[in-house]
């Protein structure tokens, strides 16, 4: 298995794995703090979570990735975290800890009963892909509103960008990612004051269970993980072609990793949208087949973040926030790009994908479900009306 695994990997499929993780950790591991703090956590159970949180996203990330040979990236759940800054003020931590154990037991039962995947069987594939496309859209633009703001650094990421793809498109991200760096450190925009070393470890807390923080709590979590993340990353791997790996399993596999680690901070783990689309395009290999050495990529470094903690956290943080949404950005064009033509390809249901695309870029929520889910719903409707006389 090493030995295969070897021999498919490639140094852009490293980098795009590490360019997932960095983005991943960086864009969103201050919300984490936030929930933490917001059920009252100490620094050992903050740095716990952080521990949890890497090893379950890097075992699973590692294990579907092999098994399915395909990049399936797994992530925390970043609108779940939000909701929980906010709902989990005045809760004690054991019933917090409950309330994701129960999050866990309601996706184990989701997707064992396989009700996930006959539900996304009902999506059409240009409803599918405009939803992703208006998920990632923010992150196209934001290499150019970065520029606004750093246009030297930003300047340098862009035109290394368009070098690279003109003459050596493989390692295009590679080279964005060096040029990134070198100018972040000329330029002193590097916090190295911020560094430090701190190893993770696991703080276990018993698990209380209050039926108003149940309903109160565990179950917007489901809701929001399933609506907001799931169905995304689910879209990521049909708009990459990897229709073969099944869905039920993966999300089995993220409730049971969740029910795991609960107890030590592992809150609600779901499949990946925007990590995923880096390692799922062809920046990361242009062999699809050969792309899961992405994704297996993508589990080490997460593990290496639960098994270093606060440090890894640290040295995400010392990285100027322009260099992260960049490279973000950038690595992101291309799918941006497959996700457009294949929103856009069936005459019959483009007006349906645009309308998807659009509330979904919009960015509005309601009813606490952010855009993504809004975007499937009024994409669906708009289809069933504009098709109905056809069917």
């Amino acid at each position: 298995m090493a030995r295969s695994i070897l021999a498919d990997s490639s140094l852009s499929a490293i980098n795009a794995g590490f360019v997932a993780v960095l983005v991943g950790i960086s864009s969103s591991v201050a919300i984490i703090f936030e929930a933490a703090r917001a059920a009252g956590a100490s620094e050992a159970m903050m740095i716990s979570w952080i521990g949890a949180l890497g090893l379950g996203m890097g075992l699973t990330c590692i294990l579907f990735s092999w098994y399915y040979r395909a990049p399936v990236i797994t992530a925390w759940s970043t609108p779940g975290a939000a909701l929980l800054a906010t709902s989990l003020v005045g809760i004690p931590m054991a019933e917090a800890i409950g309330a994701f154990l129960f999050s866990a037991l309601l996706t184990l039962v989701l997707g064992l009963s396989g009700a996930f995947e006959k539900v996304m069987r009902k999506v059409p594939t240009p409803i599918a892909s405009a939803m992703l496309a208006g998920i990632l859209v923010q992150f196209g633009l934001s290499v150019f509103t970065s520029l606004q703001s750093s246009p030297a650094l930003v300047g340098a990421m862009l035109l290394t960008y368009l070098l690279g793809r003109r003459w050596l498109p493989r390692y295009a991200i590679i080279l964005v990612l060096i040029s990134g760096f070198i100018a972040s450190w000329l330029l002193g925009l590097i916090h190295f004051d911020q560094l430090h070393w701190a190893p993770g470890r696991p703080v276990w807390v018993a698990p209380e269970f209050e039926l108003s923080t149940l309903l109160g709590v565990g179950l917007p979590l489901f809701i929001v993980t399933m609506t907001s993340q799931n169905i995304p990353g689910v879209a990521t791997l049909r708009a990459s072609g990897y229709e073969r790996v099944p869905v039920s399993p993966v999300i089995s596999g993220t409730g049971l990793a969740s029910l795991l680690l609960t107890p030590f901070g592992g809150f609600a783990f779901n499949l990946a949208a925007i990590t995923a689309a880096i390692c799922t395009g062809p920046e990361a290999h242009p062999d699809p087949a050969r792309r899961y050495t992405a994704g297996i990529a993508a589990g080490v470094f997460y593990l290496l973040v639960g098994l270093c903690g606060a440090s890894v956290v640290a040295l995400f943080g010392a990285l100027p926030p322009a260099l992260v949404a960049s490279l973000a950005g950038l690595a992101l064009i291309g799918t941006i790009g497959a996700s457009l033509e294949g929103a856009t390809r069936e005459a019959d249901s483009r007006e349906a994908a645009l309308i998807t695309f659009l509330i979904t870029a919009s960015g509005a929520s309601f009813l606490g479900i952010g855009a993504a889910f809004w975007g499937l719903v009024g994409g669906l409707a708009s289809y069933w009306i504009f098709t109905r006389g056809d069917r």
